[in-house]
Formats: structure tokens, C-alpha cells, sequence
């Protein structure tokens, strides 16, 4: 295998669908920062959670440059791509190969070609080190080995492979016993994980539910977080942004904060993901205000829904709110004020049970299923 202490090229085979998987795209994260230089050539393209480092080259197809790449290559190599077209229609593979002679005519440069997974991201890398001649690496994970979209080709491209990586013991015996690749061909190499961001963390859990609106506090929330200046605070944020002059941008605005590393967006949640969020978090927290258009909440019914949870909750003086929680309450966009609350809550464990008892028992008080009944008993006297 090339030494991982020289600096290298290395010209990855990887689908793109929806972003990188996760370990794929650590994996070559972490062979840059080791001095790599990352090419990309992506069997398919769209933004996903984990998309490319903007450090990396990424050579993306069109049926255009597929075209355009065919006729280059056959009047300058006929012989040689005439050969590989016939072999990929003997195996049935011959949109691969078509990709892959758009893909080489990027690969000059490359050190080496890596096929992120045994499937078409090998067929492809295969037929590009026919044309190029550079060594080939491709590592296999699982499904290449029970369901491979085209086993005879996978059969011949492993064999031709430099170096074939697996992620498990299991897999290595796997590759023996279905295909008859020697063991001693197959190196295991376990997936990676950052062991700084990855560890046992004792997080105090701030929870906010709501539409990414003015008037919820999300900023007024965030600014607190940023002043108490302490990694134990992480808050949850459910809810979406919308469509509206009074939305607010929460995941630029942590970016901009330097908090992003303290706030974990869920999205929208229903039922029971919305109900376990609210039991594993150690406080509920919505900063309500008048927003900047003279806009208020009516009554939140998330926070009706976190006092039934038990939960501790921290609120503002604003419209209905004081006459429903009794403690902790500070003065609308009063970030100091909201911060020392969060730290109270934060230092007493007692504190916090004792308010999740009495706000369970609001909830049963105020809020019970009775209000329904009310509602029902009034549209029944209306209909008589």
C-alpha cells in the first residue's frame, strides 16, 4: 500500500446521492488532513448532510461531457477503447464505462484511484485504470457482497484491484468463500471515528419548540447561551423555519455566534419523537416577546406540553404567560436575566424536580382534556 506519510493524490470513486455517508466522507476528511489532496468524481450529485470540503475537487458528469469525452478517446487510444467497450458489453457494464472515460480525462493527476464502495463506484474506477494505468484501491462494506448489482463484473474488476480494504473480519471470509479472493489479498481496516468529537460528554439539555419566528426568542435564548460561555449548556431546537417576514435564519445565526457546536437542530417533531425530546431534556425554555412588527403569542401550547412532561420550564412576562408559570420568569429580551436563570436551574437538581412536580400538576389543573369538553358543550348550545 503507498505510505500514508508522503503526501498523496487521491482520486475518489464515491456517490454523491444524497451528500457523502457519513464514514466515507471522514474518511477522506481525515486523508486531507493528513496532506492529501482530495478529488472527487461522483457517480451521482445532490446536496445531502455531508457534502464535499470546499477544498476538494469535484469533477461532476452531463450526458454532454460523457459525449464529448467518448469521441477524445477514441481517436486518440481507438485500439485500446474499442477493447474495454467490448469487454463492458460482454459484462454488461457499459454505462460505467462510459462514465469512466469522462472520468479519466480528470484523473491525470491523481496518485491513486480509490473505489469508495464494491459496486458501480469500482466498475467505473476499474475501467479508468485500464485507460490510466494507476494503481486501484477500493474497499468493501456489506451489500457489495450479498447484493451486487453485477457480480460477474464485480468478480473481474476485484481482481484486478491494487489493494481491496474491508471493514470486518466477517467480510474478509465472506469474500473467500462467495468470490475465492484470498484472504491474505484483503487487508481489514475498521471504519474510523473522531475520538475528540465522539466521548462521554455530561450535557445540560436546553430545550425550545417552535417555528423559527421573532417572537418565539430563539436569539434572545442563543445569546444568553453565548454569554454564559459554557460547553455544558446544549440546546435542542425543534420546529422548521417559514415562509414569512417575522422568520428567523437560527442556523446562520449560531454560525455567526460561534455557538453551532452548542445547538443541535431536530426539525419539525410529532407525537412520539416530539415527546421523547421533551423527556430527555433537563429544561424547557421559550423567551417569548413582542416581535418587531407588535406581533405575540396567544398562549404556547409547547409549553403546556413540556409542564405535563414534568419538566422545569423558564419563560418571559409576556401576554398570558405569568398567569400559567409560576417560576422561573425573567422580563422579555432580558439576556442576562435569561442566562442567570439557565445557570440557576442548572446548579439545583432539587430546583428542578420541585418545578417539574408543580408544573405536572398545573398541566392537570389547567390544561386537562375537561377544556376539550368545554369547547364541545358550547357548540352543542349553539345547535339546539
Amino acid at each position: 500500500m503507498m505510505q500514508t506519510d508522503q503526501s498523496i493524490h487521491v482520486g475518489a470513486v464515491a456517490s454523491v446521492k444524497h451528500g457523502f455517508e457519513h464514514f466515507v466522507h471522514r474518511e477522506l476528511s481525515f486523508l486531507e488532513d493528513r496532506g492529501a489532496t482530495i478529488s472527487v468524481y461522483p457517480t451521482k450529485y445532490q446536496n445531502g448532510l455531508y457534502g464535499p470540503r470546499e477544498t476538494w475537487n469535484v469533477y461532476r458528469w452531463n450526458f454532454l461531457s460523457l459525449f464529448f469525452a467518448q469521441w477524445i478517446v477514441l481517436f486518440s487510444h481507438p485500439v485500446k477503447y474499442v477493447q474495454l467497450l467490448i469487454e463492458a458489453i460482454r459484462y454488461r457494464s457499459v454505462i460505467d464505462f462510459v462514465i469512466a472515460v469522462h472520468f479519466s480525462g480528470k484523473m491525470k493527476d491523481v496518485d491513486l484511484i480509490y473505489a469508495t464502495f464494491g459496486d458501480r463506484k469500482l466498475f467505473i474506477s476499474y475501467f479508468c485504470k485500464q485507460l490510466l494505468g494507476k494503481p486501484l484501491m477500493c474497499t468493501i462494506h456489506a451489500y457489495e457482497i450479498y447484493d451486487n448489482p453485477n457480480e460477474a463484473m464485480f468478480a473481474r474488476a476485484i481482481a484486478a484491484c491494487d489493494q481491496i480494504t474491508t471493514v470486518t473480519d466477517y467480510n474478509r471470509n465472506q469474500l473467500q468463500q462467495r468470490f475465492g479472493i484470498a484472504p491474505d489479498k484483503v487487508e481489514v481496516v475498521r471504519l474510523s471515528v473522531d475520538l475528540e468529537t465522539y466521548r462521554p460528554e455530561e450535557k445540560f439539555i436546553v430545550l425550545i419548540v417552535g417555528y423559527f419566528a421573532q417572537k418565539k426568542g430563539h436569539r434572545i435564548l442563543f445569546e444568553a447561551i453565548q454569554k454564559l460561555n459554557d460547553e455544558r449548556f446544549e440546546v435542542w431546537v425543534v420546529g422548521t423555519g417559514r415562509d414569512s417576514v417575522d422568520s428567523v435564519d437560527l442556523k446562520g445565526l449560531a454560525k455567526d455566534m460561534g455557538i453551532e457546536s452548542q445547538i443541535a437542530f431536530f426539525g419539525g417533531l410529532s407525537n412520539t419523537a416530539l415527546r421523547a425530546v421533551y423527556h430527555a431534556c433537563d429544561v424547557f425554555c421559550l423567551p417569548s416577546h413582542f416581535d418587531e412588527f407588535g406581533a405575540a403569542e396567544g398562549f404556547p401550547t409547547v409549553i403546556i406540553e413540556a409542564m405535563a412532561c414534568g419538566k422545569p420550564v423558564i419563560s418571559t412576562r409576556h401576554v398570558e404567560i405569568p398567569a400559567i408559570v409560576e417560576q422561573i420568569l425573567v422580563d422579555e429580551k432580558d439576556v442576562n436575566g435569561l442566562a442567570d436563570a439557565l445557570l440557576q436551574v442548572y446548579q439545583s437538581e432539587p430546583l428542578r424536580r420541585q418545578m417539574g412536580i408543580r408544573n405536572r400538576e398545573i398541566a392537570e389543573e389547567r390544561f386537562s382534556p375537561n377544556n376539550a369538553k368545554r369547547t364541545e358543550a358550547i357548540m352543542k348550545s349553539l345547535c339546539k
